[in-house]
């Protein structure tokens, strides 16, 4: 990782397992470039990442944010499942399709302020929207569920989509299971994780607090190539 316009202060290691870097902004600077890169081994594990490891109980994610809490139009949904069998992973593979069935992905339709019921009343929605229903609904059922960031390779191109987004779920038996809710699958080889949290914004790639600026934007643009070995 390099930093262009900034001075790395402190890393350490938050609530959720995650590595933080914080960077200040040097006086002065109207662009910061961060860049990071590296290999990342990966393998198809059908989703299953395994036992809980981090800092927050397991009960910690049972709990609902402003931005997935349930309304009338995530309420309407869950009640098509059997409640009994919310801990099954076949039932939390039905309720990813479900909501995928419901909410049509429309890039642009929604941005990052969006909850998970405005994006189920509207019916449209992105990775993010989908992640958050599905957290809204497996832990009004009670199954702990969070939020993942990171990033899906696609086949066909060596400039990939900047960020990708899914959700976990804790099953027992197997421990935190993903479902990307977008594309109707569990995760495989062409995924990398970078952060997770309870919701997009403990789990974003960056993060930042600005003061007597102006205007803000960022731009990100990411890159991957395959090796086989």
């Amino acid at each position: 990782m390099s930093v262009e316009g900034g001075t790395r202060q402190l890393e350490y290691e938050d609530q959720n397992h995650n590595h933080i870097t914080l960077v200040s902004v040097d006086e002065g600077v109207e662009q910061v470039v961060v860049s990071c890169e590296g290999e990342v081994d990966t393998a198809d594990y059908a989703g299953v990442i395994g036992k809980h490891a981090g800092h927050l109980p397991l009960w910690a994610f049972c709990t609902n944010s402003d931005k997935t809490r349930p309304g009338r139009a995530m309420k309407a949904l869950l009640g098509e499942f059997d409640s009994s069998k919310a801990r099954d992973v076949g039932l939390l593979h039905e309720l990813s399709a479900a909501i995928r069935d419901q909410v049509g992905y429309v890039k642009g339709a929604t941005h990052a302020t969006t909850s998970a019921e405005e994006a189920m009343a509207a019916g449209t929605g992105v990775c993010q929207d989908h992640a958050h229903i599905f957290l809204g609904l497996a832990r009004e059922l009670d199954v702990p569920a969070r939020y993942v960031s990171g990033y899906l390779m696609m086949n066909d191109r060596v400039d990939q989509e900047a960020s990708h987004a899914w959700a976990e779920a804790h099953v027992e038996g197997l421990g935190w299971v993903g479902f990307d809710i977008s594309n109707g699958i569990s995760p495989d080889e062409r995924y990398v994780r970078v952060a997770t949290g309870r919701d997009y914004r403990e789990a974003a790639p960056i993060t930042g607090r600005t003061q007597g600026a102006r205007d803000s934007g960022l731009e990100v643009r990411l890159s991957v190539e395959q090796q086989q070995q």
